[in-house]
């Protein structure tokens, strides 16, 4: 199983969504799930944020999963010398056995053209970065992601339920 996987903060509060998939063509997740944490520490100022950290890890235990790879609406690595991101970050604390995609429609400074995907019907390319996965098989995989715009299908889903606040 791979998830898709996004958090969405308001306030001090934080909901975070995953999308279950096996398959990467899928237009439909197999399973979704979310957590509800009543309470993040605001990132300190002038540091890297990594409050999705704690929440992903804390969705990845109440729900007991252990999935094949995650992708994260965010950067594994902020540049080209692969300074880390929110994703190494959550590769590392998985111990480094499950590989991480990051993607995000706006570029960094010093992310050159390599990490972009363009996808189905797109003049503007995806930002992918990643961890534990060559690059040429992440862009591959996103490629083959359902949906024709810049971000696939199950990851706008992950946004879409990890800001819902029902």
């Amino acid at each position: 199983m791979k998830l898709a996987v996004a958090v969405h903060f308001d306030a001090a509060q934080a909901q975070v969504a995953a999308i279950a998939f096996e398959t990467w063509d899928s237009p439909e997740p197999t399973k979704t799930y979310l957590s509800h944490i009543a309470h993040v520490e605001k990132a300190p100022r002038g540091e890297l944020d990594l409050r999705g950290l704690t929440c992903v890890m804390q969705l990845l235990r109440e729900h007991k999963l252990e999935p094949e790879l995650i992708l994260i609406d965010g950067f594994v690595h902020l540049d080209s010398d692969e300074i880390p991101g929110l994703g190494q970050h959550l590769f590392l604390a998985l111990g480094g056995m499950t590989p991480v995609i990051g993607i995000s429609k706006t570029g960094r400074p010093g992310l050159s053209s390599q990490f972009e995907v363009m996808r189905e019907e797109e003049a503007k390319p995806l930002i992918v970065t990643c961890a534990g996965i060559d690059i040429g098989a992440a862009k591959a995989r996103l490629r083959a992601m359902h949906g024709r715009k810049v971000v696939p299908t199950l990851m706008k889903l992950a946004l879409r339920l990890a800001k819902n606040k029902d």
